[in-house]
C-alpha cells in the first residue's frame, strides 16, 4: 500500500509541473481577456480546443498543423470563412512517437519524432483520410531526455533538426547530441550545422541576413537564477555554443567546465533563467507598428523547478542589426502569483500579419492582432 500511495503522488505532481491538458491545475475559466498587451493589440482564441498543441506551421492552402509531444498526435486546423476561428480540426496522425516538430514544404507536412522524420505528401487534399507517411530519415538518437524535436526549413531549403543532450548536463561522444544538424528535403546529406545546444525548441532566420537565430534552455539545478536561457545567432556551420562547458556569456559549469579548450559563441541575449523559452519568430508583418518589424517574438514555456515561477508568456527582443538592444515582456497573464493557466509553447505569422500562439497547457490556440486605437 506504501508503494502504491507513493507511485500514485508521484504521479500527480509529474502532471502538475508538466502542466497537462487537463490536470486539476488547469484554469477552466481563464479567457484571453486576461492577457496584458500593449496598447492597440487584443488576443482571442484562433481554436479552444487543440490538446496539447505545441508547434506550428502553415500549408499553402491555409491550414494550421500542429504537432503535440505527449499526446502523440497531429491536428490540422481549417477556417473555412476566413473569419480568423479554425471551425474544423481533423486528427492527421495518432500513436506517433512525441510528434513536436511540424514543418510544411511543395505541399507536404514534415513530423518530427524522437527518432526520426516522417512526411504526408498532398496532405491538405487528404485531410480527411490522410496518406500513409513516407520515412524521411530515421537515424536521429532514441533517447526520449530532450529528443522531441523541433524542425524548420532554411532559406538555404534543408530541414533543420535539433538533437537535445540526453541529459541535464554530461558530456557525450556523439557529435549529435546537443546539436542542430540539417539535412536536405529528402533526408540525405544530413550533417550538424551547430554543437554546444543543450536543448533548442525553436528557430528562425533573420529576414534580412538569412541567419539562424535560435533559443536553447539552460540546464537546471544551478539555483532559482543560475543559468540563463539563450536567444543565439549562427551566421556560419561549425559554431559551438558552450554546452555543457559554459552557460550564459561566462558562467563556467562546475563539473565540466574544465574539460575543454573549445572557443564558444557567446549568446545574442541571455534570457531569463529557467523560463524555458521555446518558439521564436522574427516579425515580417505588415499588421503590426512599424517598430516591430524584423524584430524577435519569444514564447517562454515557463519554469517547472524554480522556487518563484517564472516566465509564462511572450517576450520581445529588439535588435539593432545583428545587436540585441533590448528584452521585456510582450505579452503576460497566463501566470497570476504561482497559479499558471497557460504556457506558451510556439508562434506562427499568418499572412494578415497577425500571430497565432500555441498553449500546450490549455490546449487552445490563440491569435494576437493590432487595430490602432
Amino acid at each position: 500500500m506504501r508503494l502504491r500511495a507513493a507511485y500514485i503522488f508521484l504521479t500527480t505532481a509529474l502532471l502538475l509541473v508538466a502542466g497537462c491538458p487537463g490536470s486539476d491545475a488547469t484554469s477552466k475559466d481563464f479567457k484571453p481577456t486576461a492577457i496584458s498587451l500593449p496598447p492597440g493589440f487584443s488576443i482571442e482564441y484562433f481554436a479552444d480546443d487543440v490538446p496539447g498543441a505545441r508547434s506550428l506551421a502553415r500549408g499553402e492552402k491555409g491550414t494550421i498543423f500542429v504537432g503535440t509531444r505527449k499526446l502523440h498526435r497531429v491536428y490540422a486546423l481549417v477556417d473555412t470563412n476566413n473569419d480568423f476561428r479554425a471551425d474544423r480540426i481533423h486528427v492527421i496522425a495518432k500513436g506517433l512517437n512525441s510528434p513536436n516538430g511540424v514543418a510544411f514544404r511543395n505541399g507536404a507536412l514534415y513530423v518530427a519524432e524522437m527518432n526520426r522524420v516522417i512526411r504526408f505528401d498532398d496532405i491538405e487534399s487528404h485531410l480527411d483520410q490522410p496518406p500513409p507517411p513516407v520515412v524521411v530519415n530515421d537515424t536521429f538518437p532514441s533517447e526520449p531526455h530532450h529528443g522531441w524535436k523541433f524542425i524548420r526549413f532554411g532559406p538555404d531549403g534543408k530541414l533543420y533538426v535539433p538533437v537535445g543532450a540526453p541529459c541535464n548536463v554530461c558530456e557525450k561522444d556523439d557529435p549529435r547530441f546537443a546539436s542542430i544538424m540539417r539535412m536536405d528535403a529528402d533526408g540525405s546529406n544530413l550533417e550538424v550545422f551547430a554543437n554546444g545546444v543543450r536543448n533548442s525548441v525553436g528557430f528562425d532566420w533573420h529576414p534580412l541576413t538569412e541567419q539562424l537565430w535560435f533559443t536553447d534552455n539552460g540546464r537546471d539545478w544551478l539555483g532559482d537564477d543560475l543559468p540563463p536561457d539563450e536567444l543565439n545567432r549562427a551566421p556560419k556551420k561549425g559554431l559551438h555554443f558552450g554546452f555543457p562547458y559554459r552557460h550564459g556569456l561566462d558562467l563556467i559549469d562546475p563539473a565540466y567546465g574544465k574539460n575543454s579548450t573549445k572557443e564558444f559563441t557567446s549568446p545574442a541575449q541571455e534570457l531569463g533563467p529557467h523560463v524555458a523559452a521555446l518558439g521564436m519568430r522574427f516579425y515580417t508583418g505588415d499588421m503590426f507598428p512599424a517598430e516591430y518589424r524584423n524584430q524577435i517574438f519569444i514564447a517562454e514555456h515557463g519554469s517547472w523547478n524554480r522556487s518563484q515561477k517564472i516566465g509564462y508568456r511572450i517576450s520581445l527582443v529588439m535588435l539593432d542589426g545583428n545587436r540585441a538592444v533590448s528584452y521585456e515582456t510582450f505579452a503576460k497573464g497566463w501566470l497570476q502569483g504561482e497559479k499558471v493557466s497557460g504556457r506558451p509553447v510556439d508562434l506562427l505569422l499568418l499572412p494578415d500579419g497577425s500571430l497565432l500562439v500555441s498553449d500546450d497547457y490549455a490546449g487552445v490556440i490563440y491569435r494576437i492582432s493590432y487595430q490602432p486605437k
